[in-house]
């Protein structure tokens, strides 16, 4: 159960709206009950001098020597409350007037005189003027108050009974332990009804994305409202479907363009050697084609197989540059000079210009592999006659490598596409036998060379004038 992340938050939610509401009843209860204490010793102090105004106002009116008698007398007929008891005692604690009832409880009954004086008696020896005392089990507040009259010390003893203070506390008690529940209660089902449906999306998308498979990647997620997180969470997962779904299609035509770049090849190889085998007699030079043809197709194949191990390692993360220092400069020169062979058959003119040394720190073989790749297709794309230059600069920390061709160029629509696997601008003409059988793997590969590197290929220009490729690699650190 508690593995349901609507049942963890709902709880979470309604412990916290428990500690919350536990915490303001405790602070309401506590200020309160603080509150009612001030006001009664308050109400204390205010009788106590209502009290003996009273007194000293009747005892102005006579010159008796029992007037103080007389004149509390005369204020306790005239303060009479249900609730107070007002007590007057001489400096030897003898009484000198007391009021007749304490308090009237409907359940106790009015206390007794001889029940309360030894509580008021016991009283006048605290040396704090309030104090909480209990009647016959009934909660009382009394405040004792010192006074003069001819010389001698007296004191008034005001006896408050808190039964209403106690009755209003208890009654909030009660009411917090009904209303705290109940908000507990129906805070929990709400915050359960609002993680549900807060949370239904989340449950929609994952049977949405439990459908989802290799045979269906083109399913998508459904956002309800794609500005809120989960909306936004959607369309994380829907970008990654285009990824992965793009991604299959580039495996399944990988799978289909090597399968049928192979399969030529092949079936050449088993053409010619069944038609060698056929018969039984052949001259040698007969024997001679033949075995050049093999010899030219396994080659191909070989190239091929080569290049296809090649971008499985790189695709898999499994393919360790090894790194030296070498001049680029010098290594641009030899390469160019490999292809002038190549080139001259074509009567193409390879030009190689470098300004300076170049230093750099790479994988020589894989970076050769590049320039060989660039000028081979520079060379099968330009007509005969024409020119092919490759040129070595320096420029804001990276070392950079053009090739220019005088080709007919690659029309604007296909531009995009020329770094994808297998693809060729003139797949007919890259097939004939003097272009090389390129399996239009060379740029994929030269693209990932510069990117392994931490560099770039890339087309610059392309027209009818020619076509312009070029890498850059970056300059060693000084550090380094």
């Amino acid at each position: 159960m508690f593995s349901s992340v609507r049942i963890r938050l709902t709880l979470w939610y309604t412990g916290a709206m428990a500690l919350v509401l536990l915490i303001l009843a405790s602070a309401t209860y506590f200020l309160l009950r603080q509150n009612v204490g001030k006001q009664v010793d308050k109400q204390s102090v205010e009788l106590a001098d209502t009290f003996l105004s009273t007194v000293n106002a009747e005892i102005a009116d006579t010159s008796k020597p029992d007037s103080l008698d007389e004149g509390v007398a005369a204020a306790i007929s005239e303060h009479r409350f249900s609730d107070v008891t007002f007590a007057v005692f001489d400096h030897q604690g003898n009484v000198i007037g007391m009021s007749e009832s304490a308090s009237e409880d409907h359940r106790h009954g009015a206390l007794k005189r001889e029940e309360v004086l030894p509580v008021l008696k016991s009283l006048l020896s605290e040396p704090a003027s309030f104090h909480f005392v209990r009647v016959d089990g009934r909660p009382y507040r009394s405040y004792v108050r010192s006074f003069s009259y001819a010389r001698q010390d007296a004191s008034l003893v005001v006896l408050q009974s808190l039964s209403r203070q106690v009755e209003f506390l208890r009654t909030l008690e009660t009411t917090f332990q009904i209303v705290i529940p109940l908000t507990i209660l129906l805070a929990g089902g709400g915050g359960y009804l609002l993680a549900r449906n807060s949370l239904s999306p989340v449950v929609t998308m994952s049977a949405e994305a439990s459908r989802i498979g290799s045979e269906n990647l083109d399913a998508r997620l459904t956002a309800r409202n794609p500005k809120d997180e989960l909306g936004h969470l959607a369309q994380s997962f829907n970008g990654l479907l285009d990824r992965l779904s793009a991604s299959f299609d580039r495996q399944k035509r990988f799978v289909a363009d090597a399968s049928h770049e192979l399969r030529t090849p092949v079936a050449i190889l088993c053409g010619e050697t069944e038609v060698a085998l056929a018969k039984n007699k052949r001259n040698e030079e007969e024997y001679r084609e033949t075995l050049r043809i093999l010899g030219d197709e396994s080659k191909r194949l070989r190239h091929i197989v080569e290049d296809l191990f090649t971008l499985a390692r790189a695709d898999a993360g499994q393919y360790a540059l090894s790194y030296s220092e070498f001049y680029l400069d010098e290594l641009a020169a030899e390469c160019a000079k490999n292809v002038r062979t190549l080139a001259s058959a074509k009567q193409i003119k390879v030009t190689c210009e470098t300004n300076e040394e170049a230093l750099v720190r790479a994988d020589e073989p894989l970076v050769r592999r590049m320039l060989l790749n660039l000028l081979d297709n520079a060379i099968k794309y330009t007509p005969e006659g024409g020119s092919v230059a490759l040129r070595c600069d320096q420029q804001d920390g990276f070392y950079t490598l053009t090739v220019k061709d005088s080709g007919p160029g690659i029309p604007p629509e296909l531009q995009p596409r020329i770094f994808e696997r297998f693809f060729r601008v003139d797949k007919a003409r890259s097939r004939r036998e003097q272009d090389g059988g390129g399996a239009g793997l060379g740029l994929s590969i030269g693209a990932w060379i510069a990117g392994a590197h931490g560099g770039k290929l890339e087309l610059t220009e392309s027209s009818e004038r020619g076509s312009l490729f070029t890498a850059t690699l970056p300059k060693p650190s000084s550090s380094s």
